[in-house]
C-alpha cells in the first residue's frame, strides 16, 4: 500500500518541514509517505476566491490515480481516536489499496474534490492552520503505526 499526502500550499516555515520530515523518516522504513505539495489557486483583492478553489480542486483530483482511496481532511469530517485510525489503517492495509489524504487550500475543497473522497476527516473540533495539520497528520500516522506495531510510543 501507497500512501500519499497531497496539499495545497507549498511555502511552510522551517518547523513544519522539519517535524513532518522528523515522523516521515520515522515511518519510512514502515509506511513511506509521499509528499506532494501543489501551489494554491491565485487569489485577488476582489475576492475571486471561487476561481481559486476550482483551480485547486482541478490540480488535486488529477494528483490522485483512478484506484487510489481518497481521505479529505476537513475540519467537518469525522473525527476518530488515534486507536481508531490504527484500526482503520490496518483495514486498509489489508484492503492494499494506495491511499490519498488531500488538505485542501484556506477557503476549501472545490464540491468535485469533496464527491471523490470515499471519507472526510476532521483532526480536530478546531480550525488548526494547515501548517500544523501536515505535522499532526504525519505524527498521528506515525503513532498509528506503532500502535499496529505494538511499538510502546502510545500511551492511554
Amino acid at each position: 500500500m501507497r500512501v500519499a499526502l497531497v496539499t495545497v500550499g507549498t511555502r511552510m516555515p522551517p518547523w513544519v518541514r522539519e517535524g513532518y520530515e522528523d515522523y516521515s523518516r520515522r515511518l519510512k522504513a514502515r509506511l513511506p509517505v509521499t509528499l506532494l505539495e501543489l501551489p494554491p489557486g491565485k487569489r485577488t483583492n476582489g475576492g475571486d476566491d471561487a476561481r481559486a478553489i476550482a483551480d485547486e480542486g482541478k490540480r488535486l483530483l488529477a494528483s490522485v490515480r483512478r484506484d487510489d482511496y481518497v481521505v479529505a481532511l476537513d475540519e467537518r469530517g469525522k473525527q476518530r481516536s488515534s486507536l481508531e485510525l490504527s484500526a482503520w489503517l490496518k483495514e486498509r492495509q489489508q484492503d492494499g489499496r494506495d491511499v490519498s489524504f488531500l488538505i485542501g487550500g484556506p477557503d476549501g475543497y472545490a464540491p468535485e474534490v469533496l464527491q471523490r473522497a470515499q471519507e472526510t476527516w476532521s483532526l480536530s473540533r478546531l480550525t488548526l492552520p494547515h501548517a500544523l495539520v501536515r505535522v499532526l497528520f504525519i505524527e498521528q500516522l506515525y503513532r498509528a503505526v506503532t500502535l499496529i506495531d505494538g511499538h510502546p510510543y502510545h500511551r492511554e
